[in-house]
């Protein structure tokens, strides 16, 4: 069960990835918007601290549903735990979730929080509390977020080890828009883990024919297939683990593997030639791959079976030069990393910008072999620890720029205060002077409206004569005082006190119309009064806005420049521990790939030394089976020749016999004549 344990785990990580955050709702408050504006940039250090100033000041306000923001606070408060989530801050973020939960909410927006709060807690690898938080969801669930809730959920009861829960879940996502592909693959590994093989192995038949050509399905595709071909070559099915290790397509992340398999399963079969093919392409790929290394190895043993004993022992003899090569790669890269190179490689502005910026590592000049880190890089444990140091590189070029910054304030600071400071005395007599006029006209104005207000109630009309009446009774007056000592006749004394009487007459009947023009020409000197007041304020504000320009600034400012150096220290302390434990992380992981080259290597120089046996000892027994046949043709030869030559002793020994007989014969035949003749 470890290798399906070991599925399951790939699969969950690969789901959770996919879980994406439900965007906040359009509001129409500027300040949240901008967050939200900054998130979707994936800069969270920004939406957090403006939408963390925002809250800030709506929790401060005497009358917050006043505000633009109440009617979005819900939503508000969310984003900054999802803020706080993508951006690692994984304590504070469930901080503010829990704070939701527990207040007084609607059942949708608390289970919401809580489907929140569970995924949280799955990603700080705490399944047993993700499926606490995950069971306490109950009533009304948001459409939007229905699917995301249960995907979570099967995930994490698979976690648990509770695969019939996770069955009854996933079986009802196969349908799903956005989980459909995924919940197919994790339902077959479900099933595996729960001890249904056949059922399992169907299910990820399913998933492994699944349609579709967007990158996200082809990679269920070939994953689900890659796991299957797996399954059964570990249950002794080669014949049908091939088929579905061959639907794996060949320029994807799972080719090297799949052609691996696809390889031992030739193998299985004993059909080394048919390995070779598989074996043969994936030999030429990238060597750093451990797929590939393994297949240097397996090339030549198939070459073995073959029966081709030199060709096997030639590619054992390149695979232990290669795998000597990539040994001394992996002692500079580690020494490389030691002295600092591999940081300074991760921390290249213009890799950032792109997606694919691990794969370009290796394409840069001078830069330390990281060929063997892309497993590495692509853990979670390794991108959470990078991305951390990434924020913190962020976080001291910020700290850099405001020193910067508040050098030029303090600078500009300096400039206005030697600009302003031998105008303000000028200034300030001017304004010493405009005020006691000011006063003065604002007093006089106060005294006539008061004179005005009394004569409503008791009317003063000689106080509304005009200069001309003022100065005629002034000689009426004279004339009286004269007439009083004079010895003049009555007429004399009649005519004066007509005079006082037309006068007088004059101004008691035109009291009323001289009162109404005077409070008209009074709210006519208001205007002017309030012109004053507002040259007044302007003159106020301009001399304020000129010495606050410079006064009040230097306190502030050095408590920022002190601040912002010790929180450079902090970042330098901070960055110190995490680059040294990202390059502990990497020396670990090529030191682990190092000893597995070295084992590769030390099986590489056995089966080196026992091809070259075989192929000397085929050699010499193909040696002593010429010399055999020599022998036996020679043998064969002087058979030949002694044969050839016996037949002509027998004929010369045949035709000696046969003159021999013949002479006798004729012996015969003469010695009875001579005995006649005698």
């Amino acid at each position: 069960m470890k290798p399906v344990r070991l599925l399951l785990f790939s699969c969950i990580s690969l789901g959770i990835l996919y879980i994406q955050t439900v965007d906040a709702k359009p509001s129409t408050d500027l300040f949240f918007g901008e967050a939200i504006f900054y998130a979707h940039k994936g800069e969270y250090f920004d939406a957090i601290s403006r939408l963390d100033a925002e809250l800030g000041q709506y929790h401060g306000l005497d009358e917050p549903g006043l505000d633009s923001l109440h009617q979005f606070i819900d939503s508000a408060q969310f984003s900054v735990g999802d803020f706080e989530l993508y951006y690692r801050m994984h304590q504070r973020a469930g901080r503010a979730i829990k704070s939701v939960i527990e207040g007084n909410v609607e059942p949708a927006v608390r289970n919401e929080a809580i489907y929140r709060l569970a995924k949280i807690l799955l990603q700080k690898n705490q399944p047993v509390n993700a499926l606490h938080a995950i069971e306490r969801i109950e009533g009304e669930i948001p459409d939007d977020i229905r699917d995301d809730i249960e995907y979570v959920k099967a995930v994490i009861f698979m976690v648990n080890g509770r695969p019939t829960d996770a069955i009854e879940i996933l079986s009802g996502l196969q349908g799903s828009n956005t989980h459909g592909g995924f919940a197919a693959y994790n339902l077959g590994i479900a099933l595996l883990q729960l001890g249904e093989d056949a059922n399992g192995i169907l299910q990820l038949d399913k998933a492994g024919t699944t349609s579709g050509s967007d990158e996200g399905t082809r990679s269920i595709r070939d994953k689900a297939n890659l796991a299957l071909g797996y399954k059964l070559l570990e249950t002794g099915e080669p014949e049908l683990a091939k088929k579905y290790l061959d639907r794996v397509q060949l320029n994807g992340a799972f080719s090297n593997r799949a052609l691996l398999g696809s390889g031992w399963a030739d193998i299985a079969l004993k059909r080394y030639d048919r390995a070779l093919v598989p074996w043969t392409i994936l030999a030429k790929r990238n060597v750093t791959d451990r797929a590939v290394q393994e297949v240097l190895l397996g090339v030549p043993f198939a070459y073995g079976k073959l029966g081709l004993h030199g060709k096997s022992a030639v590619l054992y003899g390149r695979a232990l030069e290669s795998f000597n090569t990539e040994l001394s790669k992996l002692d500079a890269s580690i020494k490389s990393i030691q002295d600092g190179k591999f940081l300074e490689a991760l921390a290249r502005e213009e890799l950032k910008q792109d997606k694919n910026w691990v794969i370009k590592l290796r394409d840069l000049p001078d830069a330390p072999e990281t060929h063997y880190l892309m497993h590495l890089m692509a853990s979670h444990d390794f991108q959470e620890s990078l991305q951390n140091y990434f924020d913190l590189e962020e976080m001291r070029k910020r700290l850099l720029k405001w020193e910067v910054d508040i050098a030029s304030y303090q600078e500009l600071v300096n400039i206005r205060r030697e600009y302003y400071k031998p105008l303000l005395p000028v200034i300030e007599k001017k304004f010493q002077l405009l005020d006691s006029r000011m006063r003065l006209r604002i007093e006089q104005r106060d005294s006539l409206e008061n004179k005005l207000q009394s004569m409503l109630i008791a009317p003063r009309p000689e106080f509304l004569a005009t200069v001309a009446e003022r100065v005629d009774g002034y000689r009426v007056e004279k004339l009286e005082r004269k007439v009083k000592h004079l010895p003049l006749t009555n007429q004399s004394r009649q005519q004066v006190e007509r005079l006082r009487g037309v006068l007088k007459w004059n101004i008691l009947t035109e009291f009323h119309d001289r009162l109404t023009q005077a409070f008209k020409r009074l709210r006519e000197l208001d205007g002017v009064v309030a012109d004053l007041k507002e040259t007044y304020r302007s003159f106020v504000r301009t001399r304020q806005a000129a010495t606050q320009s410079y006064e009040g600034y230097d306190a502030p400012l050095n408590t920022l420049k002190f601040k912002v150096q010790d929180s450079m220290e902090r970042i330098k302390s901070a960055m110190l521990r995490q680059g040294h434990m990202l390059e502990t992380m990497a020396v670990n992981e090529l030191d682990k790939r190092r000893k597995r080259i070295e084992g590769d290597q030390i099986k590489a120089r056995f089966a080196l030394a026992e091809s070259y046996d075989r192929a000397q000892k085929a050699q010499e027994d193909a040696k002593f089976k010429k010399a055999a046949e020599e022998r036996a043709d020679q043998a064969r030869a002087l058979a030949e020749e002694m044969e050839k030559k016996s037949a002509e002793d027998a004929k010369v020994e045949a035709e000696t016999k046969a003159k021999s007989e013949a002479e006798k014969e004729t012996k015969a035949v003469e010695q009875p004549r001579e005995e006649i003749k005698k």
